[in-house]
């Protein structure tokens, strides 16, 4: 058996600071969606993620990892979002056995709409406190960080 590597105080201090980053930020940024445009954070990175892609339409299994969600749990928000006239689903034309996620434009107007009140809360609790230099520390930080857990880059976030 091998022996246990624990934490040096100063790695212990920094793993509290950042489990509580990770459990704090989450319910700042759906509060304010949810507020302000009657959106979950999951819903909105959705649409966002759609009004990126050409077309804006992904096939699900794209839109599915680009937002790090598993099928069953997509396609409950995607049919949500599809009453609310903000998402078409079709077959896909070049597999029929694949169903595309098309933003609508209603869908669009809502990404317009809600991003300048989600970039301002994300600028107030994530980018504003910080320093150019602190930022760039983040992005190495946090690069190294998913070279490890998204190795295979599918959450698109490791784009040079």
């Amino acid at each position: 058996m091998t022996e246990t590597r624990w934490l040096t105080p100063e790695q212990l201090r920094a793993w509290k600071k950042f489990v509580a980053v990770v459990e704090i930020l989450p319910g700042v940024l759906d509060s304010q969606l949810q507020r302000d445009a009657e959106v979950t954070h999951f819903e909105y990175f959705t649409m966002a993620m759609l009004s990126e892609a050409p077309a804006r339409t992904l096939r699900m299994t794209s839109l599915a990892s680009a937002t790090n969600s598993t099928l069953p749990r997509l396609s409950h928000v995607v049919s949500r979002l599809e009453k609310r006239g903000y998402v078409d689903r079709a077959p896909c034309p070049d597999d029929r056995r694949a169903t595309n996620a098309t933003l609508t434009e209603a869908g669009w107007q809502k990404v317009v709409a809600t991003a300048p009140g989600h970039v301002e809360t994300v600028r107030d609790n994530v980018i504003d406190p910080l320093s150019a230099a602190d930022i760039a520390d983040l992005d190495r930080i946090m690069g190294e960080l998913l070279r490890t857990l998204d190795p295979e880059n599918r959450f698109r976030a490791n784009d040079e």
